[in-house]
């Protein structure tokens, strides 16, 4: 009997579960999925999970095929040469290929005294620990959130309007840089009925985190009970650890398929990849169109085809702003915010329909194989362009 093909995928996340789920498609593959946890985190909804509005987690049985065997562990190793996985309970995972998709984390923070006082929101362990803290502190002690992108427009509106406690979002420059500044008018506006108090601006920097302040470049200090850290994510150290070429944050090398520069026996997806050194941005978004295509470029491997090169497609920004309001905000096909966006009730439910259709989609994945339908609408060109800009600066360096 011939033997079966093994795949092994390094992290349960939207990525990692798609891919995996997406390899089914072929009855002769070992797929194994790695995975720290034995449940699903909807990290999307880690925000409301701290807040009690959700659970944020699911069985693997509902979004995973049965096809794909589950491990509970932690990678701790690459060997590319031996194409083996060292996991951190003492086995070892052989492969024939390698998706890896370990996604990103909190950024750690260099601020003094926040990674002592402070609490991430990238995971669900920092979601439970940040939760127990706002259970600890009476219902009118103030909470600080610290940082002005999604996730910290996220947390503060729904930790405002969920918990009642009183709420400042200190975005360190910036509300929403993303957003067009129609949008941010609007979210600003937003977040003032539910009672956040926006500190933006030149000076918002924070300098140092305290258990009960949190001081600013500009000498103010503000009261917090509680103080959430949104501000940045990083990658895993995996890949480098393992002596793979990474970018300056750790990120996997590829080229333009998601495939490792060290060897073709290993892809990459997710927050964690790099292709061409110029990454796309880190979101979910990015997620579920990368994990698909990652699992298409394995699979043409397999075929001895020629794998296709990357084709993500940015179409918006979409932002939760409490459990009834958000904004959709319409971007370009560069990844550039539009003068345009919905807001409101409807950008609400637009944000409630897409979190719950990233669930669907893995489920959907999981039951019909390859049912999902990879980007075919292009950039424009965009990211075509950004290749040769950078080899065009590249190439005198060379000479």
């Amino acid at each position: 009997m011939t033997a079966r093909t093994k795949v092994v995928v390094i992290g349960g996340g939207y990525s990692g579960v798609l891919a995996a789920n997406r390899l089914t498609q072929r009855t002769d593959l070992a797929i194994t999925l790695v995975n720290p946890r034995a449940t699903f985190v909807d990290r999307i909804r880690l925000h409301q999970f701290a807040a009690d509005t959700h659970e944020a987690v699911a069985d693997y049985a509902d979004v995973l095929s049965p096809a794909v065997n589950l491990v509970v562990d932690t990678a701790t190793r690459i060997d590319a040469e031996t194409r083996t996985v060292e996991l951190a309970g003492g086995d070892t995972l052989a492969f024939d290929h390698l998706i890896y998709a370990v996604g990103s984390s909190s950024a750690a923070p260099t601020v003094p005294g926040a990674a002592e006082f402070a609490h991430p929101l990238a995971s669900l362990e920092e979601a439970r620990a940040l939760k127990a803290a706002l259970d600890s502190v009476a219902p009118t002690a103030p909470v600080t959130v610290v940082g002005g992108g999604p996730t910290g427009i996220e947390a503060a509106s729904e930790l405002a309007e969920a918990t009642g406690h009183p709420v400042t979002l200190v975005c360190g420059g910036v509300l929403g840089p993303y957003l067009h500044p129609r949008g941010r008018r609007s979210v600003a506006r937003t977040l003032g009925t539910l009672g956040v108090t926006v500190v933006d601006g030149p000076g918002t920097r924070v300098t140092a985190v305290t258990a009960s302040t949190v001081r600013l470049a500009d000498g103010r200090e503000l009261p917090s009970a509680v103080t959430v850290w949104a501000a940045g994510f990083s990658v895993p150290p995996l890949a480098g650890d393992s002596g793979l070429s990474t970018d300056a944050e750790g990120r996997l090398l590829t080229d333009e398929t998601f495939t490792s520069l060290d060897t073709p026996h290993i892809v990459a997806t997710g927050d964690a990849a790099a292709p061409s050194g110029l990454p796309v941005r880190m979101s979910c978004q990015a997620a579920v169109q990368s994990g698909p295509q990652a699992a298409d470029t394995v699979l043409a491997r397999i075929a001895e085809r020629d794998p296709a090169p990357l084709n993500i497609l940015f179409a918006a920004q979409c932002i939760s702003l409490g459990r009834r309001t958000g904004i959709f905000q319409i971007a370009h096909r560069n990844d550039v915010a539009r003068g345009v966006h919905i807001s409101g009730v409807a950008g609400g439910r637009i944000k409630e329909y897409i979190c719950r259709g990233i669930v669907e989609q893995l489920a959907k994945e999981a039951e019909h194989p390859g049912a999902r339908r990879t980007t075919r609408i292009t950039d424009g060109g965009h990211r075509e362009r950004l290749l040769r800009r950078r080899s065009d600066a590249i190439a005198p360096l060379k000479g």
